[in-house]
């Protein structure tokens, strides 16, 4: 399973990801911390993202993602990590941390982590 990050998660849908993203996007089941809606809702609210949250093709791909919650063990670890960033990013992280998923990131940050397990 891999956990993918909002950006990774858009390009993916969009068809916008380097060959070994859409290797590693194939392969495995894919899965997003439920923040990632809540930062799809705000980018497309803000007008930062031109996407259908309404689309049935939308809709569709979204129910083959496993959709993780945050619970309290991952909030606390999102309190715990060895890089500052937003606070979505950094329970994104703190996710795959506690579930043990591998992330799919393009985040500089977080790749730069010791403690977040990394798809590349």
């Amino acid at each position: 399973m891999l956990n993918l990050d909002t950006h990774v998660l858009i390009s993916l849908f969009t068809g916008d990801v380097s060959d070994e993203e859409r290797r590693l996007a194939v392969h495995a089941p894919l899965a997003i911390s439920d923040i990632v809606l809540w930062e799809l809702a705000m980018l497309v609210g803000r007008q930062r993202l031109f996407l259908d949250l309404d689309s049935p093709e939308f809709h569709r791909w979204l129910q083959s993602l496993a959709i993780l919650p945050i619970t309290l063990e991952i909030a606390r670890q999102s309190t715990q990590l060895d890089f500052s960033s937003d606070p979505a990013d950094e329970i994104i992280a703190a996710t795959s941390i506690v579930e043990k998923i591998p992330l799919l990131t393009r985040d500089r940050r977080i790749r730069r982590s010791k403690l977040v397990p990394l798809a590349l």
